[in-house]
This record gives C-alpha cells, structure tokens and sequence, in this order.
C-alpha cells in the first residue's frame, strides 16, 4: 500500500506516490498561483487525484513551509502561503477521499532522511538545512521533536550574535543571518562591489554588477579553485559549525545531517563546518563527536517524508511515537 507526500511551498507544489520502502513510485507537480488556502488545497486535490490513479493509497501527508500545530490539522501561520489559522486538514479531507496529515516542511524533511535517508543508521539527528535561511528538525530517541505546540526547530532563529543584523522574524543576530545560503551570496555581493582584485572571477561572473551574483557561481568557482569563493564557502562553513556545536550542547545528537542547496559545494562547506563544530564543541575531547554528512534525499525529502509520517499516523504508530 502506498500513501502520497506533498511538499507544499509558496509557488508551487510537489507531490509523490511512495511506496512502503521510501521509494517515490510517481511524482507530479503543480502551480499555485497566487497563495491562498483555496488554492493550495485546489491545487493539492488535483495532485492527489492524480497520483492516486490505479493505487490503493493510505493516507496523504502534506509537508507546509509553516507553523503547523502539533496535531497536524491547522496551518497557524504560513506568511508564504497566504494562510493563518487555517484548517487545512479538514479543507483537504473535503475535497479527497483519504485522510490527511498536515507537518513543517523541515520536520518532514528530517523524517524522511531518518527513515529513508542520510540518517537511517541514526537513533538522535539533527537535520539543518541550508537555503534561504535554516531550516531544521531534530530527531531525539527515534522520535520527531514537534514541541508542546509543534512549533520546536526553528533553529535558523536562534540569535548568536546580539545586536546583529535584523532578521525577516523580526528579531536581531538569528543564526540564518550567518550560515544560510542567502548570507553566503550577500557576502560575495558585497566583496565584488568592494572592487577587490582578490574577487576578480566573482565580479567576472556576474558582469561587474554585484545584484547579479547568483549563489551557484560561488560554488562553481569554489570547485574550480577560486580562492575568493572558497574563502567565503570557509566562513559560512564556520559559522554552520558553531551553531552546530550550540546546538549539539542542547540535544547531543549522534549526527548531523546538513541538507539545503548550498550542501552542493560539500566538503569545501562541510569540512570547515566540521572543524567549527569540533573546535567549539562543549567538552571538547571528552564526549562522542557527531558525524556530519550530507543529506541524500535531496528535494525529495519533504514529500518522502510527509508521506512516511502519514503512513506512520494511519497505521497508529505516528512519527513522535
């Protein structure tokens, strides 16, 4: 039997048919359109009926970049999504014959490399994804943490600078604000347009305006030995590693598992990241040191692992269980 993972973002949605194994039977996407309720779930609908053809499907677990509560019914606050409050799961349950789960994207992206992924060898893991900001989920005794109201893992938003520069939360010094892909680029920008000639293959790469930088250049440069971008790399890999190392004081996970595009340069991001985290680790040389890879699911985590906790619901096991 299978069931259907959905991974729902502010543009578009991504949907698979995964079988029991993890393994995406058939996949299909859609636009959204303008985000709204109606049309997220407008949208979802088609994708379900139409991966749901000639299989005998489960259940449907939808994966939302959003504050979901911890029963997996209500969208409380999704600014991308156009949603606040919103009972998607009975919206959804109205216009599709299967039941429906609702969990953060970077929760079920967590889920799906623990069951399926990076972390299938893991009983405690820590997944940080490395995008436009950080997302992340944590795993503690093979159970997801989701928090007293669902809301736990919003890692990127834990300050580590005080004072430092305003974050789109709202708050000062959060830690995506240092190690997301989103500050790599703002850093590169801001060294082309310092005129350097110790950015020369950055600036060339970009046409002389800064603006046009995009992210991947950097670590196309970086693999082809540009000094520039794999200085930058080194430095987002640090400040990854610190906060891995405050993280790690909290949860001592036995890995950590570093998805996101950025992930793409790998070892000229993850080593620096590994030295970070070893040299500011709590007790340093007297406790276990958590492996850090790569994520391997790649962007099919979020709909794997949507579908793997709606699996895990409707069976009565649950993923928190």
């Amino acid at each position: 039997m299978t069931t259907i993972g959905l991974d729902v973002g502010g543009t578009k949605i991504a949907g698979a048919l995964v079988d029991e194994d993890g393994a995406v039977v058939a996949r299909a996407r859609r636009e959204t359109g303008i985000p709204s309720a109606e049309s997220v779930a407008g949208a979802s609908a088609d994708l379900v009926r139409e991966l749901a053809q000639h299989h005998d499907v489960k259940a449907v677990g939808m994966a939302v970049a959003g504050f979901v509560d911890k029963s997996g019914a209500h969208v409380v606050y999704g600014t991308n999504l156009g949603m606040q409050d919103e009972p998607m799961k009975q919206r959804m349950e109205s216009l599709i014959d299967y039941p429906v789960i609702l969990d953060n994207d970077a929760n079920a992206a967590a889920w799906g490399e623990f069951r399926y992924g990076a972390g299938r060898d893991s009983d405690d893991m820590l997944l940080v994804t490395v995008g436009t900001g950080i997302g992340g989920g944590i795993i503690l005794d093979k159970r997801l943490l989701r928090g007293a109201y669902g809301f736990a893992a919003e890692i990127g938003h834990m300050r580590v600078v005080v004072d430092g520069p305003r974050c789109g939360c709202g708050n000062r010094g959060c830690w995506e604000m240092y190690a997301s892909g989103s500050a790599l680029l703002r850093s590169a920008k801001e060294l082309v347009s310092s005129g350097t000639p110790h950015a020369a293959r950055l600036r060339e790469a970009c046409g002389g305006r800064a603006k046009d930088l995009k992210g991947q250049a950097i670590t196309e440069l970086a693999a082809k030995g540009d000094l520039a971008s794999i200085e930058l790399l080194e430095d987002l890999g640090r400040w990854l590693g610190e906060g891995c190392a405050s993280m790690t004081a909290i949860l001592d996970p036995d890995m950590i598992v570093v998805g996101g595009g950025v992930v793409e340069a790998g070892d000229l991001l993850l080593d620096p990241a590994r030295h970070a985290y070893g040299r500011h680790l709590t007790a340093r040389g007297h406790r276990p040191v958590a492996r850090f890879v790569p994520a391997s699911l790649g962007n099919d985590a979020g709909m794997i692992g949507a579908a793997a906790i709606a699996a895990e619901v409707y069976d009565g096991a649950g993923a928190d269980a």
